[in-house]
């Protein structure tokens, strides 16, 4: 029973619960629905306030709007009509402008009336007074005409003799000062600019045994004899010589002569070796002070800086295709001091510039660059004039030649290069010098043969008579010469002769 009563009061309990949990469910549904309700009123009152703001404000932006484009159309209103203003204005004025050209055309037409009765009147009396002059000359117009012209002839040539004369003295003059300019560019050339030198002596010994005694013990003769005169000893199987390497030429003479005292005195080692070196050194050094006080008095060139003249010895030793560079030099200047004095400009300044020209030959080994160029240099560094560093620079084409004397020690630089025997070249490149040039006249059109004539200083060219006329022939002559300026290097000049040969061949039967 007890357990019923449990059972019967759990389940009260349960639906007691169940009621009440049902009842509390109710009222927060109802509190709920109440407070959305409230809710969506709050958010229509809202909206309905936003509408109408939103309502006015559009109302108070479109009257905004309103007002400015009613205040831009007057503003329109007054421009158009002050334009209209204007307008009126112009058409009056233009109005006023017509009325009064027509009262002008009227004038002018009244004038040229006026002016053709004139005319006719004039006429009228020309022709009365060219009758009386007639009567009174006994000549007639036509008559008086011819002699007023004869007249007028003899003072048009008196006249014209006049300017004639003035003219040519005139012309006279100016040629005078061109023909410097174009006869100094006449005898330019170009010459092709040689790099390739001498570096090696020969020194002979009497025998290959001083071969030994020259390496010494371990090799401290010849290292002690490079390291002194900073050249290259070589010692190979060539029988009775020895060769010294090195690309300064005044090094390799030194070493050269204190080698060949040392062979000649029998003692070899490093302290006779320094021994001889320091004499060597002091012979060059006089024969070079020597060398380039003698060439400046050859030359006639005085003032120059002691730095110049020990510069200018050096090129003793120096060679270029086997031709020295001082005797180069020299020859250069006495060529261009010649053409200078044949020319009439300065021959001191020519003659200066010739010895000068080939200045950084001598130091072009120690100094990247251009030898013209570094030398010019150096020169300007001794305080040498403008016109002879220009001469310098511009001989072999770094700087374009500004002066007549430029041009000349050009030309006269070319000239000693390229004169017969002035430097070696081999058959070789000889014969490919010669291919070149004939290949070059045989590119045109119109050649029927080529030859390369007196060592390739000249080239005669057969052209075909019917595909190349007179006139083509000076063309093409002028052709082939600008092609061999632009892809021929050679000394001197080359003579480019075109030849067209016609034949006319009959039969008599």
């Amino acid at each position: 029973m007890e357990l019923l009563y449990a059972i019967i009061a759990a389940i009260v309990g349960i639906a007691l619960g169940y009621a009440l949990n049902r009842f509390l469910v109710q009222n927060r549904t109802a509190s709920s629905r109440e407070a959305a309700e409230r809710i969506v009123q709050d958010a229509e009152k809202q909206a309905e306030t936003l509408r109408k703001e939103a309502v006015i404000e559009a109302k108070d932006q479109a009257f905004r709007l309103k007002q400015e484009a009613e205040t831009e159309a007057k503003e329109r209103r007054k421009e158009l009509s002050a334009l209209e203003t204007r307008l009126a204005q112009r058409e009056e004025s233009i109005d006023r402008r017509a009325e009064g050209l027509d009262k002008r055309e009227h004038q002018l037409s009244s004038v040229q009336g006026q002016i053709a009765k004139r005319e006719k009147d004039l006429e009228d009396l020309i022709a009365e007074e060219s009758a009386r002059l007639e009567r009174l000359a006994g000549l007639t117009t036509e008559e008086a005409k011819n002699l007023l012209l004869d007249r007028v002839k003899d003072d048009v040539k008196r006249d014209a003799a006049a300017y004639i004369r003035e003219a040519e003295t005139y012309a006279r003059e100016e040629a005078d000062k061109k023909a410097r300019n174009i006869v100094g560019i006449a005898i330019q050339r170009v010459a092709a600019d040689h790099t390739a030198e001498s570096t090696v002596s020969v020194v002979h010994i009497p025998s290959d045994d001083m071969k030994g005694r020259i390496i010494g013990r371990e090799g401290r003769n010849i290292r002690a004899f490079e390291q002194l005169t900073g050249i290259n000893l070589i010692i190979d199987d060539t029988p009775e010589a020895v060769i010294l390497s090195s690309f300064d030429p005044v090094r390799r003479e030194i070493g050269r002569i204190a080698l060949e005292s040392l062979i000649q005195d029998g003692r070899i080692h490093p302290a006779r070796i320094e021994e001889m070196f320091n004499k060597a050194e002091t012979l060059v050094t006089q024969q070079i002070h020597e060398a380039g006080e003698q060439a400046a008095f050859d030359a006639e060139v005085h003032g120059l800086h002691a730095e110049l003249v020990r510069t200018l010895g050096r090129l003793r030793y120096r060679t270029s295709y086997g031709q020295n560079v001082l005797k180069h030099s020299l020859e250069v200047s006495h060529l261009a001091g010649v053409m200078a004095a044949e020319l009439g400009v300065d021959v001191k300044l020519a003659k200066r510039a010739g010895l000068l020209h080939d200045l950084g030959k001598a130091i072009d080994h120690e100094i990247e660059g251009p030898h013209a160029v570094i030398g010019a240099d150096l020169a300007r560094r001794m305080n040498e004039p403008k016109t002879v560093l220009h001469c310098i620079e511009a001989h072999h084409g770094d700087v374009e030649p500004a002066t007549v004397e430029a041009v000349l020690v050009q030309a006269a630089d070319a000239i000693s290069a390229g004169r017969p025997g002035a430097r070696r070249e081999t058959l070789e490149s000889y014969v490919k010098r010669l291919e070149k040039l004939e290949a070059v006249a045989q590119s045109h059109t119109g050649v029927e043969k080529c030859y390369a004539m007196q060592a390739g200083r000249e080239i005669r060219v057969m052209v075909q008579p019917d595909r190349i006329s007179d006139t083509d022939s000076v063309v093409l002559a002028r052709d082939i010469a600008k092609q061999i300026e632009e892809e021929l290097e050679y000394p001197g000049q080359i003579k480019v002769m075109v030849i067209r040969e016609s034949r006319a061949v009959d039969y008599a039967k």
